[in-house]
């Protein structure tokens, strides 16, 4: 069994320290980082803010996303391995089709992409005040390192109307408190996937 979680939100919201604990805990379980396909700094155009454009789709090489994530459906054993992740042998269940395979795709544009929108299985959604992710933001050092007035003047914005994009595009989304500590929502979202996949079994 096939089974992909998506973990969304904000910038800076905590998607990448709980894939990282899911990917732990959960059996045959690979990742895509949306952070991995941004197109190179010379390919962000500017926008009418001032600012390099980071935090739209279009930063993204979103085919190239697309195709690692129909590569995983196409083969999720092949894909792990050749991710350096042991895969359970199939000898360990009586039926392989009935053997687990998970695929998490983490990132801050997840849902706002039409041709992936029927790949999730299960929709996450790591949503902080303001005041935390500008917080948060301002203790991170990126590669390219955000310029002055960045988070007022694109970052924010974006957030605003891509996550109004996102719930205007029907998605069956479960929203999560960043503010509530790693471990809580680490039981909270690991508990609904053991639950889900036992209901699939």
């Amino acid at each position: 069994m096939k089974y992909i979680i998506g973990i969304g939100g904000v910038t800076n919201g905590g998607k990448t320290t709980l894939t990282n604990k899911l990917i732990k805990a959960l059996p045959n379980c690979c990742v895509v980082h949306q952070d991995d396909f941004f197109k190179k700094p010379d390919q962000i155009q500017v926008g009418e803010d001032g600012f390099r454009q980071w935090d739209v789709i279009t930063a993204l090489d979103m085919d190239a996303m697309t195709n690692t994530i129909n590569g995983w459906i196409e083969n999720p054993v092949k894909f792990a391995r050749s991710h350096g992740i042991n895969v359970s042998p199939a000898s360990d269940v009586a039926d392989p089709e009935e053997q687990i395979h998970i695929l998490i795709v983490e990132g801050f544009l997840l849902y706002n992409y039409s041709p992936l929108k029927d790949a999730y299985n299960k929709c996450y959604y790591i949503s902080i005040p303001y005041e935390e992710c500008k917080r948060r933001r301002s203790t991170r050092r990126y590669t390219v390192p955000d310029p002055p007035g960045l988070f007022d003047g694109h970052v924010w914005p974006m957030y605003l109307k891509h996550r109004k994009e996102m719930e205007d595009g029907c998605f069956n989304i479960e929203y999560l408190d960043g503010l509530k500590s790693k471990e809580e929502i680490y039981n909270q979202v690991y508990e609904d996937i053991q639950n889900t996949l036992l209901n699939r079994l």
